[in-house]
């Protein structure tokens, strides 16, 4: 039986604390954000798209099911967050890495608006043909992040938890 990628389960491996800054760069409509707010009820979440329809739609969806801790921000990352620099204790980075053309600017936001000892959980795609999964594992890893935790993702994605030194 093929295992899909479930955002809940791969939230559920994240050593989530009380209070946390948190933002989802890239939310789409909130696959990711809403299960990770729901779980984090105390967290101060960053829903942050370059889509003005995918933060309307999120809006909808967090009036319907009551998740009152996030805070949309329409940016393109590429160009920065609108976030300040050692602000959160976690960054997102959900099936956007392929996406974006420039992706070591996504990066080094990432890098700059997380604390020291912050975390970004990266999940994407895993193309074999193209080595994606060691081509973004490379690049994060060259920002100045370690890689703490491999994440069971599915059958057709990979996550890796790191933190930024």
């Amino acid at each position: 039986m093929v295992e899909l990628l479930n955002p809940e389960k791969v939230i559920s491996e994240l050593p989530l604390e009380k209070e946390m800054s948190i933002a989802d760069f890239g939310c789409g409509s909130g696959g990711w954000v809403i299960p990770l707010a729901k779980k984090s009820k105390d967290a101060k979440i960053y829903a942050i798209d370059v889509l003005r329809e995918a933060l309307s739609a999120l809006k909808g969806r967090l009036e319907m099911e009551k998740v009152y801790n996030i805070r949309t921000v329409l940016a393109d990352l590429e160009k920065g967050s609108g976030l300040a620099d050692d602000f959160l204790d976690l960054v997102l980075l959900t099936n956007i890495l392929f996406q974006v053309d420039e992706k070591e600017k996504l990066i080094k936001e990432a890098h700059r608006t997380l604390r020291r000892d912050g975390m970004l959980l990266l999940v994407d795609w895993e193309v074999k043909e193209d080595d994606a999964e060691n081509k973004a594992d490379k690049l994060v890893r060259q920002e100045g992040f370690k890689k703490i935790k491999e994440i069971n993702a599915g059958e057709d994605h990979f996550a890796y938890l790191y933190k930024k030194e």
